[in-house]
């Protein structure tokens, strides 16, 4: 019995643990963070493609409520990427976006950050005068908006967003916050380890 209780034990106390990993209901930024924020961006991006992401910036900070939220990109590759004098990579601009979404996963699990849909486009339906047609879409699930500008900052400092801008040629990137979701990962995190857990009741 002892055994069976010290199991339990664990399973609930590594869930408790990743439920307070993954957060989602952290305090909204406060006046002097967005301020912060906004002009460590000004730096990191000044003379740099997406410069004019500032203004963006403010205003998905003025939206902010400090909860979790899903960032929806659409994204159009160029015909070659298109990286500056002194990197020595193809012009393939598919391999330039792998590179980046592989560079990106660290800095993303670190905030308990994850991709939760990817998907690639196959084919057409309702199209829009002057809308690109774009190659593929990601959702992105950030713990808070904290996380997303610290992230941001991060693969800016350490030189990974030049593969998506040397990749891409138009994206359309919003927040979302679901109404309706089959995608519940506490919910399978934790159906995860109650399955563990009965294994290992069994094997005792």
């Amino acid at each position: 019995m002892g055994y069976h209780a010290a199991l339990i034990g664990v399973a609930a106390a590594l869930f408790a643990l990743f439920v307070w990993w993954y957060g989602g209901k952290g305090a909204p930024l406060s006046a002097d963070e967005k301020a912060q924020l906004t002009e460590a961006l000004r730096q990191r991006l000044q003379g740099r493609p997406g410069e004019s992401l500032i203004d963006e910036a403010r205003q998905l900070m003025a939206s902010d409520d400090g909860k979790e939220f899903v960032m929806h990109n659409c994204v159009r590759y160029r015909p070659k990427a298109l990286y500056p004098p002194g990197y020595d990579y193809s012009d393939d601009p598919r391999e330039a976006d792998k590179r980046y979404g592989k560079a990106i996963i660290p800095h993303l699990l670190r905030r308990a950050c994850l991709p939760v849909f990817v998907a690639k486009r196959s084919g057409r339906f309702i199209d829009c005068e002057g809308v690109p047609d774009w190659h593929y879409v990601a959702m992105v699930r950030y713990r808070s908006q904290r996380d997303f500008f610290n992230f941001v900052l991060a693969i800016g400092d350490a030189g990974i967003d030049v593969h998506k801008w040397a990749a891409i040629e138009h994206t359309v990137v919003f927040p979302v916050k679901p109404l309706v979701s089959l995608i519940a990962v506490r919910l399978s995190v934790g159906g995860v380890l109650a399955l563990l857990t009965s294994f290992a009741w069994t094997l005792a």
